[in-house]
């Protein structure tokens, strides 16, 4: 809730400097939340700070850290100051050992252990204490972290590619390239804000991908998730070659295969079952146990088709391509008990945007 400000309009102007600087950590901050702060003082910006990569300084005492003297002056913070010891010092205590006579914060911290106590400490201490600022603009930076800290899950993103007649490969499984150069540029970009990149076992057997971020920027490279629940994982297969961690999550008690998979580079964990496979909302939870904050799923009709069934995605994205690949093509979902329209699954638009030749639409799913 918005404290009541007269100075509302120049409260939300510093604070769209401190979302763009938020936004800088993009690529690098995870499992961290993206926050950014600005400190003014008599009308002029005198600090900025942005956190750049867990175990380092929070945005505020990057901010911080650039002054002599802060007394009286406002910080602008996207996100609730921490009031805890963890891997760095409480940011709230910096700032009131600062003598910042005001704090204007984006949102509370969803953590529900912490929410509202750093808050809390800044009051104490007689600073004025604005919440509330810009506060869905902060929410939707950070929505893996809010959603793993509110619901226990990450945040989970399809990605799929098709043609203008719904198919994602040729028969034989060529699919190579259905977009142009410009969407998978943009996938690239997907892949750098995500934890996780998650694929099953069929998409690695029939493409050896390498579910990596291949762009000329600094990024935190995801970790690599292969859903296997019969543990069918090739040892000699392209990623266990490749630098970062890649996981096997599995239903299956093989721990010879195990032991194997794990001597190549693997990391393998076992997960309970659902119907003899893995059961997906315990692979979401489980993520969210590890600290995932967002995942990009990159997979094949039949997982995506028991996503689809979960309702466990939060945002499909799917590339168009002005391109006819025929009626013996692959499509996008396997949906093998689907069989009347009282039954279709139905998606709901959210923005249209044109990537090159393609088009990139996005929706959410509709509640049954």
């Amino acid at each position: 809730m918005i404290a009541a400000t007269k100075n509302a309009k120049k409260d939300s102007f510093y604070m769209l400097q401190a979302l763009e600087l938020a936004a800088l950590g993009r690529y690098t901050t995870d499992p961290n939340p993206r926050v950014g702060c600005v400190i003014v003082k008599n009308k002029q910006v005198i600090a900025t700070g942005w956190h750049q990569q867990a175990g380092q300084d929070h945005a505020e005492i990057v901010a911080l850290k650039q002054l002599d003297n802060a007394k009286g002056a406002t910080a602008y913070v996207t996100l609730e100051p921490c009031s805890h010891q963890g891997k760095t010092p409480p940011c709230c205590k910096a700032l009131i050992k600062a003598g910042v006579t005001r704090v204007v914060v984006a949102m509370q911290d969803p953590n529900p252990l912490v929410a509202g106590q750093g808050l809390k400490k800044l009051k104490k201490a007689g600073i004025k204490v604005i919440c509330g600022v810009l506060e869905a603009e902060a929410q939707a930076l950070n929505r893996g972290f809010v959603s793993r800290m509110t619901q226990g899950k990450p945040f989970v993103r399809s990605k799929l590619a098709m043609s203008l007649d719904g198919r994602t490969a040729m028969a034989s499984g060529e699919s190579k390239w259905i977009t142009g150069s410009d969407a998978r540029t943009d996938v690239q970009r997907l892949r750098a804000e995500s934890s996780v990149i998650l694929t099953g076992i069929n998409t690695v057997l029939a493409d050896n991908p390498s579910l990596n971020v291949r762009l000329s920027i600094e990024v935190l490279q995801p970790i690599r998730v292969i859903l296997d629940s019969s543990l069918q994982m090739p040892l000699a297969i392209k990623m266990a070659q490749l630098a970062g961690r890649s996981w096997i999550l599995t239903c299956c008690n093989n721990h010879d295969k195990q032991r194997a998979l794990e001597q190549v580079g693997f990391e393998v964990f076992v997960l309970p079952e659902k119907q003899g496979r893995l059961d997906l909302n315990a692979v979401f939870n489980f993520l969210a146990t590890q600290q995932i904050n967002e995942v990009l799923v990159e997979a094949g009709a039949t997982l995506n088709g028991a996503l689809l069934e979960s309702g466990l995605v939060d945002e499909w994205i799917v590339y168009m391509a002005p391109v006819i690949l025929g009626n013996n093509g692959r499509g996008l979902f396997n949906l093998p008990t689907l069989h009347t329209m009282a039954n279709k699954k139905c998606l709901e638009l959210q923005s249209t945007r044109q990537v090159g030749a393609d088009l990139r639409l996005t929706f959410t799913q509709k509640s049954s």
